[in-house]
């Protein structure tokens, strides 16, 4: 099967090399912008891959909602088969691509939105064919992975632990998604549409890592802690939970493993019980191989991701309840339940008593609001 690829950055390169050498696949025409066509393969028109009757398939890796949504959908629409990487894209517009790929008879799938090289959603796609998913989640962001790593071991503060990731190439110019925990909270909703067939759009909740500081590091690894990026999703009665946030681990924990940039993510089935995938989460090889895993799974006759009644759903966050972690000015303090405290320098740490996720992200947000400073991580036990 010819395979168009849409992009040519790094994970588009990586594609077009990998599928050189793929059983089954071969590389087709490669999409770019205007004035980047300086080879016989690269286009610059979609249409030149639509009305191209070798064309099978075509691997969407440009990022983005748009133009990738209107590619996307004419591909599709032409009855080729589409795989992405695009999480932002799935997110936003992946229950309509869904439905025109069964119109026209296409496949839609997108493992590598999520995990990078890990087959997180590929296994979810899987075992909910046979088993009851109960909960997921884990660690699927490699750049704060990095970060939190970073401040940690290294006893980095923050900007130049950030400084670090950007160097290496694990962090963006801009990494606002990253830092900000959006990136993880758009996975997370991926993996709640493919696991139930509902996508969380409103009532999500994400704390990412730009308050955590040093000498917060050292606090809490003085006392046998361990700082991940987490994202969860679950059950509630007739709906779902979906909320990305710091969490405190103890030594011990699977995730205390995770260093630098790698991935971490779970899923607890009804009868499997919990099962763990670990792997690089990120960069051109990874994504390229989950990329081309996805046109295998095609040619085995793979069509979808998402279940035929896949809706969009509000996440409910005020069931689910952790003890929390919180530093923040010490005259604010007593406004939260309490289980311990100390104070120094106008500056309180506490552990509150069990607090509902959505309280705890609203009573950061008025801090913050206020002009305070605050960082909170749910407490493992």
């Amino acid at each position: 099967m010819k395979v168009a690829v849409l992009g040519y950055g790094t994970v588009g390169l990586g594609v077009y090399e990998m599928l050189k050498t793929a059983k089954g696949l071969e590389p087709g025409p490669v999409l770019v912008r205007p004035g980047k066509d300086d080879a016989p393969f690269k286009v610059t028109s979609i249409e030149a891959i639509v009305n191209d009757p070798e064309v099978g398939a075509a691997a969407e890796v440009m990022g983005g909602v748009e133009p990738a949504f209107s590619y996307a959908a004419a591909v599709l629409s032409a009855g080729k088969h589409l795989v992405t990487s695009n999480k932002a894209l799935v997110a936003a517009r992946g229950i309509e691509l869904a439905e025109i790929a069964r119109e026209h008879g296409a496949a839609f799938l997108f493992s590598a939105a999520c995990g990078g090289g890990v087959p997180f959603l590929h296994h979810l796609s899987l075992a909910r064919e046979s088993d009851e998913i109960l909960s997921l989640g884990g660690i699927l962001n490699g750049t704060t992975n990095y970060m939190l790593d970073a401040i940690q071991r290294l006893g980095l503060e923050y900007e130049q632990a950030l400084k670090d990731a950007q160097r290496l190439g694990y962090a963006e110019a801009d990494p606002t998604a990253d830092v900000s925990g959006l990136d993880a909270l758009r996975k997370i909703m991926l993996a709640c549409a493919v696991a139930w067939g509902r996508l969380p759009r409103e009532g999500l909740l994400n704390e990412g890592i730009a308050s955590v500081t040093a000498a917060d590091a050292a606090h809490f690894m003085a006392r046998g802690y361990t700082c991940r990026l987490m994202a969860r999703g679950g059950k509630t009665g007739d709906g779902i939970y979906a909320y990305v946030e710091p969490v405190l681990l103890r030594e011990g924990a699977a995730e205390c493993s995770v260093l630098e940039n790698y991935n971490m993510a779970r899923y607890e089935g009804a009868c499997a019980g919990p099962i763990i995938l670990m792997g690089q989460g990120a960069g051109r090889w990874p994504t390229a191989s989950a990329v081309l895993r996805d046109l295998g799974c095609i040619l085995l006759g793979h069509r979808e991701m998402l279940p035929a009644c896949c809706a969009e759903v509000p996440a409910d966050n005020g069931g689910v309840s952790h003890l929390y972690y919180v530093r923040l000015p010490a005259h604010r303090a007593a406004a939260l339940p309490c289980e311990s405290a100390e104070s120094a320098g106008g500056v309180a740490r506490l552990v509150t008593k069990p607090m509902s996720v959505a309280a705890m992200h609203a009573f950061a947000a008025k801090i913050r609001a206020e002009g305070g400073e605050i960082f909170f991580a749910a407490l493992e036990q």
